[in-house]
């Protein structure tokens, strides 16, 4: 008797393989940058014929365009250069943190059009409230974007906290207890732009976004797909990418970090645990370790953070040296566990690289077991300065449309 057995796939009929072989022929386009079609038939393994067709239909659908004839080197007539269209279908990311808000519009070439960031302090908010505020950035962002020939395909938020099929369980730094974000989100959006159809709207942890930012746009990630991402900001998030995949876990909460226990005597954090990493490592307490004050403090205060750094002020260097230190406990202890080939710094982190990398390396080559982090010094990197949750929530619906190019251009249609 066979059990667990993953059930059969019914026959895909023919509407179904050409609807595969259009993503097929748009993702080679993607990937190339620039293709012609006899180039994507090789590179796809399908005729020239059906390539042409194929390619036809995402012409007509304003997905590809075409620029002009390149020649291969070979005997024959040049080839049509096929590009994917900076026009059109495109992804809006949202990511509401707790002292910003940033909205970012990218098209399906994955670069960066718009970008819109609003400085607010989201602690204390009612979360219906901080949703209309990025609702509003929203419908700002896709104002600008439809001046430009965009329509965004669908948007997705990025927020600091544990967040599953559109709620967020728990953010304790903004103190949101079960929130529905999406159809919060999606509503007042909605009564922003009432003439205008509704867009689709998920959701993630910020982490995630910025971790999938870095791997899909982030010049630090190039050639690794494997690698633990750790995000500083008044909160520490954390995200595992293995073999160019997220690794989410059973319940989609995996790498909250910040969340692991440094000493179970330690202070009391907002998630109601004793001794997390963030009570050592966040920005408040780096802040507040080094004399600034951590409430007024955000961007500014870890600006001012690295000016006295690098004036060499001693309680700045041991703040920063303190929360390096906790990071690299807790940081090999993932090492030891998944085995990533890097370990990307972002947000405050990133700032903070040149002080913060030599204690976190330290403890690295202390405590990695397999002895191999002392043998190659380039394992911890700071992250792209393009790796960031909004422009990884709008990567999120430019993989969707990629992905199934036929259901946008029915959706749209329809």
């Amino acid at each position: 008797m066979m059990n667990n057995l993953t059930p059969l796939e019914p026959k895909a009929d023919k509407a179904t393989v050409r609807r595969h072989n259009l993503s097929l022929v748009l993702r080679a386009v993607h990937d190339a940058g620039e293709a012609t079609r006899a180039g994507v038939a090789t590179h796809v393994g399908l005729t020239r014929a059906a390539v042409s067709s194929l390619v036809e239909q995402l012409l007509e659908y304003g997905f590809v365009s075409e620029w002009g004839k390149t020649s291969s080197g070979q005997a024959g007539r040049p080839g049509t250069v096929l590009k994917v269209s900076r026009s059109g279908p495109a992804g809006l990311g949202v990511e509401v943190n707790i002292d910003y808000i940033a909205v970012c519009v990218v098209d399906l070439a994955g670069t960066d059009r718009v970008r819109l960031v609003e400085h607010v302090d989201n602690r204390g908010v009612q979360p219906s409230e901080a949703l209309a505020r990025a609702a509003r950035l929203a419908a700002r962002a896709l104002g600008s974007a439809a001046e430009q020939d965009l329509a965004p395909a669908g948007a997705h938020i990025a927020l600091p906290g544990l967040v599953t099929g559109g709620t967020v369980r728990q953010a304790p730094n903004l103190g949101w207890q079960r929130v529905a974000v999406e159809g919060l989100f999606a509503q007042a959006l909605l009564a922003l732009r009432p003439a205008h159809r509704p867009l689709p709207v998920s959701s993630d942890n910020e982490a995630n976004a910025a971790a999938l930012a870095e791997l899909w746009f982030g010049a630090g990630t190039e050639g690794v797909r494997s690698f633990l991402y750790l995000t500083g900001e008044i909160g520490i998030g954390g995200a595992l990418v293995l073999g160019g995949e997220l690794l989410r876990g059973a319940h989609g909460f995996a790498g909250e970090i910040g969340h692991m226990v440094v000493d179970p005597e330690g202070p009391l954090c907002r998630c109601g645990a004793h001794g997390c990493l963030e009570q050592y490592a966040g920005q408040a307490a780096l802040l507040t370790a080094a004399g600034i004050d951590a409430d007024a403090g955000g961007a500014q205060g870890v600006a001012e953070l690295g000016r006295r750094a690098r004036r060499g002020e001693p309680s700045a260097l041991s703040a920063i040296e303190r929360a390096g230190r906790q990071l690299g406990v807790v940081v090999s202890g993932a090492v030891n566990l998944f085995d990533p080939e890097a370990v990307m710094l972002g947000g405050v982190y990133r700032e903070l690289m040149d002080w913060l990398a030599p204690a976190v390396d330290r403890e690295l080559a202390r405590r990695v077991v397999s002895g191999l982090w002392s043998e190659d010094g380039k394992r911890l990197r700071a992250a792209s300065s393009l790796g960031d949750a909004a422009r990884g929530a709008a990567g999120v619906i430019v993989r969707e449309v990629l992905a199934d190019p036929a259901a946008y251009a029915e959706r749209d249609a329809g």
